[in-house]
């Protein structure tokens, strides 16, 4: 479990940094903003730690930035400056926690805890391949920030090899998962296919779906051409 610690008074930084990796954390540190930014959209964390007043590129804009590019990562701000403006300010454009300095350090680590656990639940519920994205609860999927319109049945069908992905899923195991009927004349699966290829091919991903003939079917790992 990795944390970003974005901040750049040493002592502060030094003390925070302890704290984390005592409490069973892996901390990356960075000394300011435009490092902390780099960092964070090169790798994948629980949560970002990020103060509010950062040389180069402060916390607001490296917030906004990630936010515009869609990254959910958990982000708890912390900051000296406790007006009601900045903390409305800071959660207006993405942020998910917000901390004044001075602060107990037990809580800034049940703070932190907090946020892991949310970012736990949510990619429990998300499925992610390359720019495809399913979110598991409310059944829907995307790519490219573009939803695609997928009935019940294409949306099952996606997310079994989504979850298989770079696997063969035979058509036995789909129209059983799916239709609860593993009989292979039925060409309920086909017309399935033949529509959600169409979709994905529209939304820019061509041959995501692959046949193995006589076998089944395969999601490409898209991942590996993103």
């Amino acid at each position: 479990m990795r944390i970003l610690l974005v901040e750049d008074d040493l002592e502060i930084a030094g003390g925070l940094y302890r704290a984390l990796t005592a409490s069973g954390l892996k901390v990356d540190l960075a000394r300011d903003g435009r490092e902390g930014l780099e960092q964070a959209l090169a790798n994948d964390y629980a949560a970002i730690v990020l103060d509010l007043m950062l040389p180069r590129v402060d916390g607001l804009r490296v917030c906004q930035a990630l936010r515009e590019r869609r990254d959910a990562t958990p982000i708890l701000m912390i900051t000296a400056r406790n007006s009601v403006s900045d903390r409305v300010r800071g959660l207006e454009i993405g942020a998910d926690d917000y901390l004044p300095k001075p602060f107990d350090v037990r809580e800034f680590i049940a703070r932190v805890r907090a946020l892991v656990r949310r970012d736990r639940a949510i990619r429990a519920r998300r499925l992610r391949v390359g720019p495809l994205e399913l979110d598991t609860r409310t059944r829907s999927a995307s790519t490219h920030d573009q939803s695609l319109m997928l009935t019940r049945l294409e949306y099952e069908v996606l997310e079994i090899l989504a979850g298989n992905v770079g696997q063969t899923v035979t058509r036995e195991s789909l129209l059983e998962l799916v239709w609860q009927d593993p009989a292979p004349g039925s060409n309920k699966l086909d017309v399935a296919i033949r529509s959600l290829r169409r979709k994905l091919s529209g939304a820019g991903l061509e041959d995501a779906i692959r046949t193995v003939y006589g076998v089944g079917y395969s999601l490409h790992d898209l991942a590996a051409d993103s």
